[in-house]
């Protein structure tokens, strides 16, 4: 079990590094006066998929409470 925790937690770290970037690269486009809209559209859309899957590996890593 505890493998499986570090390596959820790993990816968890891969993601959150790869979020980032994207969040440096879209604000680097968004002030460029000749940037190209479906490209800008395209890396938000990664960004919202990367920060979806942090959250469910997230979930899987907090145990399961007893109603």
């Amino acid at each position: 079990m505890d493998a499986r925790i570090a390596a959820l937690n790993e990816r968890i770290v891969e993601l959150q590094t790869e979020h980032r970037d994207l969040d440096a690269a879209i604000d680097k486009l968004a002030v460029d006066p000749m940037v190209d809209e479906l490209r800008l559209r395209r890396l938000k859309k990664r960004k919202l998929q990367i920060k979806d899957l942090i959250v469910a590996l997230q979930m899987q890593l907090v145990p399961d409470i007893p109603a």
